[in-house]
């Protein structure tokens, strides 16, 4: 059964052992960044996670406790998706994208329980939910009742750091949900960082194109049960429903309930709501901030948020995150990422036989690629498409191995893609659309990308020289001295 909500999530952590609670009184301001990353880089816990969730109780200027480091683990990210291992979500997803249109009748009835399972996913709308339990209008709202945090000294501000998004794109009225850091300006307004290649950032122009002068109604929820708190980060295609797929991975339709001042739905189990709009015509500095680059992205200019209505539960938790340099929780969730939907990317690409994005490649930096190459320039074919998938499509470097690297030692791919390496040959360079985020581009948003075909090259490709094999002791030598061993005492 699914999570209900965020307390309920917190209370399976804390059975688990994975989550501790900090009673004493512990500032916002930097204090709660110093004592997560002093867990975080605890050498007795990496690589494994980056320290328990942390649930402080009495945040500094506020009576709403803080849950921080929610899913800074492999095992925390299981059981917030209620699995013994991340492969059977992506199991899951592989088993619906298999369906095949039925051919007969013995083939539809088949299918008949599929479907029905795919339709039981779709949002349910109720007419109130928890997340109503308390509301504050106009003068009464101040954002700084919450414990929002200023997480390194450089920063712009306080900022909030794991919001859901929601908009509706001006021309289908589809929905959108997204995560975008928002810097608190005053009680009442923050920024909106809608970086230009992001959905949110579309439904604005789109908007902006229609009437200059107006605005767009925006919802924001921070905390839910954790499957719809993800939602807002998954790499899905623009026209899938980010709450539809939330109720997938709950194997329960998300409870979504209409906002008290704009036409947009929000889940009605949310810990808190923003409810407001964005004006069409305002920009506002946003930044600097600290950012999971490890580096603190610059000033920019954004859209402004406006919040007219604030509704909580009773007694809400405020979720955030903390992102700095790597690893950070954001690793552990985008992990997470890339082993749910790596069959996403090998249904497109049969080819791909796994993928991995090191901490350090911070996910745009690096990607490396394990493919059963079948023809002359395949390594190449697959950057290309790479370059060309959503989010993929800001990877700064692939690199791309044989099927028999374990891409996920980098010691052996390190070794095996240098030796593998002729840099003249095996370099190319492409432009394209990078992370706004990369502060090394010659310009924002706009930038240079590498690939680097690290396969054993073949005839076809114009290597006449024998590739030579990897040396490797024989099976029986290896069986002889395993037998022999502890007579060695070694």
């Amino acid at each position: 059964m699914a999570y209900q909500d965020l307390r309920e999530f917190v209370q399976k952590l804390e059975k688990e052992g994975e989550l501790k609670r900090i009673r004493a009184e512990v500032d916002p301001v930097l204090e709660i960044t110093e004592v997560t990353q002093r867990v975080a880089r605890d050498p007795k816990r990496l690589p494994d996670s980056v320290g328990p969730a942390l649930l402080f109780e009495k945040p500094k200027g506020s009576r709403v406790p803080l849950l921080v480091n929610t899913f800074g683990s492999v095992r925390r990210m299981e059981l917030a998706f209620e699995v013994g291992r991340l492969d059977e979500v992506a199991e899951r997803i592989q088993g619906f994208l298999k369906m095949e249109t039925p051919q007969g009748l013995f083939d539809k009835i088949k299918m008949l329980p599929k479907l029905a399972e795919l339709g039981s996913f779709f949002p349910k709308t109720v007419k109130t939910g928890a997340c109503k339990e308390v509301m504050h209008h106009a003068g009464d709202v101040n954002l700084f009742d919450f414990p929002i945090l200023k997480c390194w000294p450089q920063d712009g501000g306080r900022f909030i750091t794991f919001p859901l998004v929601f908009t509706k794109n001006p021309e289908t009225g589809k929905r959108n949900v997204g995560m975008y850091r928002m810097h608190v300006y005053d009680e009442r307004t923050t920024g909106m960082h809608w970086q230009t290649q992001k959905h949110g950032a579309e439904h604005f122009r789109r908007a902006r194109a229609k009437n200059p002068e107006g605005r767009i109604p925006v919802s924001v929820a921070i905390g839910a049960d954790p499957g719809t708190a993800l939602a807002g980060m998954l790499p899905i295609p623009p026209d899938l429903d980010e709450m539809m797929f939330a109720g997938f991975l709950r194997r329960e339709p998300v409870e979504m309930v209409p906002c008290e001042t704009n036409d947009l739905d929000v889940p009605a189990n949310a810990e808190i709501v923003l409810e407001g709009y964005v004006n069409l015509n305002e920009m506002r500095t946003e930044g600097p901030f600290g950012d999971h680059t490890g580096f603190y992205s610059l000033e920019g200019e954004y859209p402004v948020f406006h919040v007219e209505c604030v509704t909580h539960k009773k007694d809400p938790i405020y979720l955030t995150t903390v992102v700095g340099p790597p690893p950070q929780e954001d690793y552990y969730m985008g992990y997470a990422v890339e082993r749910v939907f790596l069959p996403v990317m090998k249904m497109q690409y049969p080819e791909i036989a796994d993928v991995a994005m090191p901490a350090e490649g911070i996910f745009h930096n690096l990607m490396i690629v394990a493919i059963r190459k079948s023809y002359p320039g395949h390594a190449r074919k697959i950057m290309n498409a790479i370059w060309s998938l959503g989010q993929a499509m800001f990877t700064k470097v692939i690199v791309v191995v044989d099927h028999d690297v374990d891409i996920h030692n980098y010691s052996e791919v390190v070794w095996k893609a240098l030796c593998a390496l002729d840099p003249e040959r095996d370099v190319q360079f492409s432009l394209g659309p990078v992370d706004t985020l990369d502060h090394a581009q010659r310009m924002q948003d706009y930038g240079s990308k590498m690939g680097i075909d690290a396969t054993r090259k073949w005839a076809a490709e114009g290597f006449t020289r024998p590739w030579p094999d990897e040396i490797v002791m024989d099976e029986g030598t290896r069986a002889r001295i395993a037998s022999l061993w502890k007579s060695f005492q070694l």
